[in-house]
């Protein structure tokens, strides 16, 4: 099998992935399997995902784990939380600053929101490359601070401070939230992740906002404006 003829994104796919979105608290798995559908349609453009390796960094969802094992991948995920990792059928428990892998020993490493919640994710990125074989995939992608959800749970009041909208939120709910900028979320930036890309022993095939059209892809070369419109940075390298 090769890989799928690669797509046109437009608006319409974006209202979809933002209605999906709108259910994320309250029917997380209509919005996971939404985008869980959306990533697979991504890496059938750049990789054969029958048969080979999959590695999902930060564990995701268990609508990811379907949506790669349908396809015929051999899905591993990897994640801090024993509860988490150790739910799904060859599972591993590991640190993503120091993945338990041996060089080149994955097809493809998958990490979907995961980025903004290492304080290292140059470092975090650096381990998902040295794990992939060459000729391999990564897919990564992220919420940087600025967007509109760059605060998660205390959106969109951490424009106003990330510390003020944690007050605000336990004010309101009485309990603190999950994501507590400098805690379980810390404020990446686009820029970063462009960065990295660039000095990467890799191939970059993709880079763009994840849940706007591909003509948006453009804003990306704005300082400043690219930080608050791209909601979520997707990059696709492939290793060298």
């Amino acid at each position: 099998m090769t890989p799928a003829p690669m797509q046109r994104r437009g608006l319409r796919r974006s209202v979809r992935l933002f209605r999906a979105f709108l259910l994320e608290q309250t029917q997380p798995e209509v919005f996971y399997s939404t985008l869980a559908s959306d990533s697979i349609a991504l890496l059938r453009e750049h990789t054969d995902l029958a048969g080979r390796t999959v590695l999902d960094v930060g564990a995701g969802p268990s609508e990811f784990a379907r949506a790669f094992r349908a396809e015929g991948a051999r899905y591993v995920p990897v994640d801090h939380d024993a509860s988490v990792a150790s739910v799904r059928d060859g599972g591993v428990v590991g640190d993503a600053l120091r993945l338990p892998l041996a060089d080149g020993s994955v097809d493809v490493v998958f990490s979907s929101n995961m980025w903004e919640h290492v304080p290292d994710p140059e470092a975090v990125a650096d381990e998902m490359l040295r794990v992939t074989r060459p000729g391999g995939v990564v897919l990564l992608s992220y919420t940087n601070w600025l967007s509109p959800w760059g605060g998660h749970e205390t959106s969109p009041w951490h424009w106003l401070g990330g510390e003020r909208a944690i007050r605000r939120y336990e004010r309101k709910h009485g309990h603190l939230p999950k994501n507590r900028v400098g805690e379980t979320l810390h404020r990446v930036s686009v820029r970063q992740g462009l960065d990295w890309a660039k000095g990467a022993d890799a191939q970059v095939l993709v880079a763009r906002p994840r849940y706007l059209p591909d003509g948006c892809a453009a804003v990306l070369r704005v300082p400043g404006l690219r930080e608050v419109v791209t909601w979520n940075l997707l990059l696709v390298l492939r290793r060298r």
